[in-house]
């Protein structure tokens, strides 16, 4: 009978933590705890949040009557690094000192890696994060842009983006070193990436380019862009909400939810159609050139996060790529199940874990 591991998983939000308790691959216990403003605005540094997210860490355990000690590993989410490859990394110092200082920005998910590591500090229990949304496995030629002075960098959705690539490898017998997939994530951001052989070597920054999304601006002409931020109608802080929060769809009808969307588009709403068209237009197209950036050689197009729910996105986006691979939908993003699994297999010593360079 094969060894059961038990894993304890930890995702740190702005306002809520998510947590997960495994058995292997089975997830046995899960459990969302909402972080009220009134709360969080007596922490305002994302670091003096610890104590008050670890006590609600083992609550969660005591309320499934799970000692710490029995654990076999706890995971965090991976938070803002230095640039990594795709991997589950053991939390050392290095990776400590760089959250703890925000060194490379101050996000919530700072808080996973340090929060896993408590437990190893408290108990010994071996602590990780799995693929942080810093992982960069870019081809060279892939960083330039026509400006030295702005190199392309990639944030994405690493964490499941990669998890669903594994899936789908498992689900259809595919071998993830011999394999070529596009992935699109589609949800408030959308990244679009070409997997090449378990190597993310090219992907749509999530916050600064590729199709526009339901919250943010994507790719914008450049030169009536400065005209805009020189305009004297905006401060760089409006400037920045408009491409990220008060873009895409809210910019354009006033609302992130495809749901909303889709009851517009069933009443006559023609306008919101339209857009709603040109998004997905936008889509196909992000995803048709990283299917040249892997010279179509690809075995399938994987459509993920929230916006594979909506019928009518998937629909729309599907006819404009269906040409280049087969199209698998892999609704939503199962996060604490995607940490798990990094755990397990370093676990099961089916990967080695990283080493994250100090």
């Amino acid at each position: 009978m094969s060894e059961v591991f038990k894993i304890l998983v930890v995702n740190p939000g702005s306002t809520s933590s998510k947590l997960g308790l495994f058995e292997n691959e089975r997830m046995v216990a899960e459990k969302k705890v909402n972080h009220p403003a009134e709360e969080t605005a007596k922490h305002p540094q994302i670091m003096d949040q610890v104590d008050l997210r670890r006590q609600v860490m083992d609550d969660f355990l005591r309320e499934h009557d799970i000692k710490p000690h029995t654990l076999s590993a706890v995971v965090g989410r991976g938070g803002l690094l230095k640039p990594i490859p795709s991997g589950t990394y053991r939390v050392t110092p290095p990776i400590l000192e760089d959250l703890k200082s925000s060194k490379y920005g101050e996000h919530a998910s700072n808080l996973g890696a340090v929060l896993a590591h408590t437990f190893t500090k408290d108990f010994g229990i071996p602590s990780f994060i799995v693929d942080p949304v810093v992982v960069d496995e870019y081809n060279p030629l892939a960083r330039y842009t026509g400006l030295k002075e702005i190199p392309r960098v990639p944030i994405w959705h690493a964490l499941n983006v990669m998890a669903v690539v594994r899936q789908t490898c498992q689900k259809e017998g595919f071998d993830l070193k011999n394999e070529n997939f596009v992935v699109a994530h589609i949800g408030g951001g959308i990244t679009v990436s070409a997997i090449e052989r378990g190597r993310c070597i090219d992907v749509s920054n999530g916050l600064e380019a590729g199709p526009f999304t339901p919250e943010r601006s994507g790719a914008l002409p450049t030169i009536q862009l400065v005209k805009l931020c020189f305009s004297g109608k905006y401060s760089e802080a409006e400037i920045k909400k408009l491409l990220v929060g008060r873009g895409g769809l809210v910019n354009h009808i006033g609302t992130s939810s495809l749901m909303d969307v889709e009851n517009r588009i069933n009443d006559g709403d023609k306008a919101c159609q339209e857009v709603f068209d040109a998004m997905c237009y936008q889509i196909a197209k992000e995803i048709g050139s990283y299917v040249a950036v892997l010279r179509g050689k690809v075995c399938r197009i994987i459509l993920t996060g929230g916006g594979a729910k909506c019928p009518p996105l998937i629909d729309n986006v599907s006819s404009y790529v269906k040409c280049f691979a087969p199209i698998h939908v892999v609704p939503g993003e199962d996060e604490l199940a995607a940490l798990a699994l990094g755990a397990l297999r370093v676990l099961r010593n089916e990967a080695e874990p990283c080493e994250y360079p100090a």
